[in-house]
């Protein structure tokens, strides 16, 4: 397989040469696009089958989804092949699903703007009237073939199950069968969508199974890490240990003795090893004698960072969010209570470290890999390569998973993919593989914050609140700085800079600070840390009036019906009678709004004999505006519950004279299966429109815990991880 392989100029949009393809553009996005017509593109022979396409009803019958969202284990093809199914009236049998090329004017997110890209629990928001509307328009051209060739009404053809009937004259068809005659009639400028009362997939429990669950369960699934081409070089990087160091000098005499090494080169990120397999580019990276010059890299430890940090909370900063007059609260308050929380640099260690796959020829490149922000990553490889855009193409494989990791703005991974293919030469494909090592020790993380907040209570309420947020920047020097309004760097104080709850006098104030620590989006963002901090010092708050934290929230939430949907049902669903059940346990409760989407948890608690919190019981409540798929819906609070807990009992990054401590994970720690909790789940009945589930199951767990650390007469956690190696 060579780049000139025809197969490749768009493997699967181009399958085939006949049926019936549909282009979608909501109107909004259709504007902002230059040349992009509105509403729908009816396909008029191959040439409209390249990448403008979500939908392709085949002659055999299959209906194809082209996801513009990567699929990484969320349950994203699963879940928009169902609005397509749910509006065409098709049978899931029939339904298949592939990733859509890099082309940011046919699949920009429209959550994003003029972006392709995955993120932000947006995939299902951002393409449910996209995809209904698509789906609904492609019925319509099916049914009225159908009229056409049954001489009848189309008004009077029902379609079931992928089955077109008219009852008069006993006809009937599948889609297959008028796929070539629908794609050449005139598309409605207006469909009717259908009534949710009559959705018979969307938000229906057990009624689908996930796309992908066969082909990764027989392996015939492909991630980059399956790529064999013929010729292809393996490649691994030797990245400095000091964030900010550049190579001095190489000593590879011993490396290129290595039988399998091919050649080493110095790269912008760090040092190349070339071989023709995985194991000997590793034993020739161990033989690298580097040289690292320190002058500009980072020196400060974690220590050190917490010591500027303290000193920092101590004075104002840039405001984020105020109203009425905090000073005055306090002023008059009876009572005040402070605390401080801090937050360690933490690693996404997804089951896939990075990796990607590149063929370049000196004129054009094919990438093949798990690429999350397609706009981002494809004007990276064209900078580096010294391309146009049209030059470039990537072809979106799955991924072993990301939490953030391949969202990446600076597109670290993507130059130096390009890097290892420009410094070889062109005509030799390379596939370039991080290491589990590779990927916690240089990676990109989480930032480390602190939060200093200050509670007035009088009269048994909450008269005034003040947050003070130390941390770096994640949009800070990327091309999404364009977002930090004001000094203020939205990520940074989501969940912080204003609250679920009714305090008249509030003030939230930020200190972004300069660390050569590369920091990025985690699982939750901002709300990682907010939703901990803002959660647990409410909390304590109410215990030192002594009001039950249910009942206490509750009172405060006259604004926030959702959030007090969310909280009534999970206090319900788990029988809530205050926060002592006995037997050695309590529970704790936390609710989080991220990302639209509004989640409530209580967690049911103890304290073991080696002193480690153990969490035996969770239970949930989500509302997530229409639950497009309720058994993926589920699968996501699962995961991101474990992986909250997983994550405030252990996880930690701590550096130490600008370098990473942790190597692989018997040194940063994860949830073991016999740890993961029981869990319950409701999930809300609404007709708000869809949100996202992906990260929102996170960031109530921890707070949750911590309550119920409390509860139990414990010091509620001031500083993460709970348990071994925090930061003192």
């Amino acid at each position: 397989m060579t780049i000139h392989d025809k197969t490749l100029s768009r493997r699967s949009i181009l399958k085939g040469t006949a049926g019936l393809v549909v282009a979608f553009y909501l109107p909004k996005a259709a504007k902002a696009q230059s040349g992009a017509a509105q509403g729908f593109t009816p396909a008029t022979g191959p040439a409209n089958f390249a990448p403008n396409a979500f939908i392709r009803v085949a002659g055999d019958n299959t209906v194809t989804v082209v996801s513009k969202h990567i699929e990484m284990g969320q349950g994203t093809y699963t879940g928009l092949t169902v609005i397509v199914a749910e509006e065409l009236d098709a049978d899931w049998s029939q339904m298949r699903v592939e990733g859509a090329p890099s082309d940011a004017k046919l699949y920009n997110n429209l959550a994003f703007g003029p972006i392709q890209g995955t993120g932000g629990s947006s995939a299902m928001a951002n393409s449910y009237e996209q995809l209904r509307k698509a789906g609904a328009t492609a019925r319509a051209m099916l049914v009225q073939a159908a009229a056409n060739s049954w001489n009848v009404p189309a008004a009077d053809i029902t379609v079931t199950n992928g089955v077109l009937k008219h009852a008069g004259s006993n006809h009937e068809g599948k889609f297959g069968e008028f796929a070539d005659a629908a794609a050449k009639l005139p598309v409605p400028a207006n469909v009717q969508l259908k009534d949710p009362a009559k959705f018979t997939l969307i938000g229906k429990d057990g009624v689908v199974k996930k796309l992908d669950v066969k082909s990764k369960t027989n392996g015939s699934a492909q991630y980059t890490i399956d790529i064999h081409a013929p010729n292809m070089l393996t490649v691994v990087v030797a990245h400095p240990p000091r964030f900010g160091a550049k190579v001095a000098s190489v000593d590879d005499s011993e490396t290129r003795k290595i039988a399998g090494v091919v050649d080493v080169k110095t790269l912008p990120s760090g040092v190349a090893v070339y071989a023709d397999g995985m194991w000997p580019a590793i034993k020739g990276r161990a033989a690298l004698k580097i040289t690292w010059d320190d002058s500009a890299a980072e020196k400060r430890g974690t220590p050190e960072l917490l010591q500027e940090y303290r000193a920092l909370a101590q004075k104002p900063g840039t405001v984020a969010g105020s109203h009425g007059d905090a000073e005055a609260a306090f002023a008059n308050a009876g009572k005040v209570i402070e605390a401080e929380f801090v937050f360690p640099y933490l690693a996404h260690a997804p089951m896939e470290p990075l990796d990607g796959y590149i063929e370049w020829d000196g004129q054009q490149a094919l990438a093949r890999y798990g690429c999350q922000f397609q706009t981002f990553d494809h004007g990276s490889i064209a900078g580096v390569l010294g391309l146009k855009p049209e030059q470039v193409k990537i072809d979106m494989l799955y991924a072993g998973g990301s939490f953030g990791r391949r969202a990446q703005t600076t597109s670290h991974l993507a130059a130096e993919l390009a890097e290892a293919a420009k410094a070889i030469g062109p005509g030799k494909p390379v596939k370039l593989v991080w290491t589990r090592e590779d990927d916690i020790r240089g990676g990109y993380y989480r930032p480390m914050v602190l939060h200093r907040m200050r509670g007035a209570v009088k009269d048994g309420k909450i008269v005034g609140w003040t947050d003070r947020v130390v941390g770096q920047s994640i949009m800070k020097g990327s091309p999404l700085e364009v977002m930090i309004k004001d000094g203020v760097d939205p990520t940074s104080v989501e969940g912080s800079k204003e609250l679920p709850y009714d305090v008249a006098d509030f003030h939230c104030d930020l200190h972004t600070t300069d660390v050569a620590v590369p920091v990025l989006w985690w699982r939750s963002v901002g709300h990682t840390h907010t939703g901990y901090a803002v959660e647990c010092f409410v909390d304590e708050l109410l215990q030192a009036e002594g009001k039950d934290p249910v009942a206490g929230r509750l009172e405060m939430m006259s604004k926030q019906p959702r959030a007090a949907g969310v909280l009534r049902a999970v206090a319900e669903l788990a029988k809530w009678t205050g926060p002592a059940p006995g037997n050695g346990r309590a529970r704790g409760v936390a609710v989080v709004e991220s990302f639209d989407s509004f989640i409530a948890q209580i967690a049911e608690v103890s304290i073991g004999e080696n002193g480690e919190p153990r969490v035996h019981k969770v239970w949930c409540a989500v509302d997530c505006g229409v639950a497009i798929n309720p058994s993926l819906i589920r699968a996501q609070m699962e995961g991101g519950i474990g992986f909250g807990i997983g994550h405030i009992l252990f996880g930690e990054v701590p550096i130490a004279q600008g370098a990473v401590v942790p190597k692989n994970f018997d040194t940063y720690r994860s949830l073991r299966i016999n740890e993961m909790p029981e869990i319950e789940i409701t999930i809300l009945k609404s007709s708000e429109k869809p949100t996202g589930v992906g990260e929102p199951g996170v960031p109530p767990i921890g707070p949750a815990v911590a309550n119920a650390m409390a509860a139990l007469g414990l010091q509620r956690p001031r500083q993460l991880p709970m348990v071994r190696g925090a930061v003192s």
